[in-house]
């Protein structure tokens, strides 16, 4: 989340890591919705330069972006676990 403070981080983190359990069906506390928002954004920030050379600009895009990257985060955590 580039460009944001980290209070705005927080939150932005905590919205996307929500929204990420939500799709992929998960029952997460608030800090590891924080977290995985956090650093979704980080990874759905790498994936979509590397991909696109560019990434969304914006909270909203910014969000959007955390929350595919958590889906992915999500996904990869039940495949290690062997629940995916």
């Amino acid at each position: 989340m580039e460009g944001f403070g980290w209070i705005l981080s927080i939150i932005l983190g905590a919205i996307a890591g929500w929204i990420a359990e939500k799709i992929m069906g998960g029952d997460h506390g608030l800090l590891t919705n924080i977290i995985l928002g956090i650093i979704g954004a980080l990874l759905g920030n790498w994936l979509f330069r590397a991909l696109f050379d560019a990434t969304a600009g914006g909270a909203i895009g910014q969000v959007i972006v955390a929350v595919i990257g958590a889906c992915i985060l999500i996904w990869a955590g039940r495949m290690v676990r062997g629940r995916g």
